[in-house]
């Protein structure tokens, strides 16, 4: 009999390994569900290895090729040297301002659209950064069948979860239920509320920095919206 192969592990948990990342993110997760409060989370966000992931990871993604308010994209990126983008990006988070978001409408199956907020590509980086290291915190706080946003989830994990209680349990009915422009409309006091009640405490006193110095800047309502719409993705980023 041959031994069978083992599955490879996901990319970005690779790439983690190889930047030497996992296991800082697992000890936050194991430390989250302790309920420990985390007070240093943005020394973190700033280490060279850190953004090293982060810009690994973003760079084979479909969305760092399409531009932001500063028209560039991941190629433009790809020409600064590493030092100088880990560099670059330390200082930004030193009192980081968010450019505006640039707006554009995405048509739905129903014949609508959905806005869509489409940062810079340098905000993406530094987004990405700070996702990575909340995110764990975050999912050791979610329930196991919760599915949106999440990584290692999908919609095949929740119609299989939905027929194994159909089978198992006796249940019958399946509720599908969807959010009205949920990411337009999520408060981001409650967010951050949440956040605050997750141990996440000093990222939240920073984000609050971040979302007041964004919310100041003016920018065209047709073309793109403000800075105040940057922890709404950043969020979001945490589910994807």
């Amino acid at each position: 009999m041959t031994d069978r192969k083992k599955p490879l592990k996901k990319q970005k948990i690779r790439n983690a390994e190889y930047y030497d990342m996992q296991d800082i993110f697992d000890g936050l997760y194991a430390d989250s569900k302790k309920g420990c409060h985390f007070r240093n989370l943005v020394e973190i966000i700033k280490r060279p290895e850190n953004i090293k992931l982060a810009y690994r990871n973003i760079r084979k993604n479909s969305g760092s090729k399409t531009a932001g308010t500063d028209k560039k994209t991941i190629s433009d990126l790809n020409k600064w040297t590493e030092s100088a983008v880990v560099a670059h990006v330390q200082k930004r988070l030193d009192w980081y301002t968010p450019n505006a978001v640039r707006r554009v409408e995405i048509p739905k199956d129903n014949g609508k659209t959905r806005p869509l907020g489409i940062p810079t590509i340098m905000d993406r980086l530094i987004q990405q950064c700070i996702m990575q290291v909340l995110e764990p915190i975050c999912e050791a706080k979610f329930f196991k069948r919760s599915n949106g946003f999440r990584p290692d989830h999908s919609a095949e994990n929740a119609i299989a979860q939905a027929e194994r209680m159909i089978q198992n349990v006796g249940c019958h009915y399946v509720v599908d239920i969807d959010i009205k422009s949920f990411f337009d409309n999520v408060s981001h006091g409650k967010l951050l509320k949440q956040m605050w009640t997750m141990g996440i405490q000093a990222a939240v006193c920073y984000l609050c920095h971040v979302k007041s110095r964004g919310g100041r800047r003016r920018v065209s309502r047709e073309r793109h919206s403000a800075g105040r719409n940057h922890l709404a993705i950043t969020f979001k980023h945490c589910f994807e």
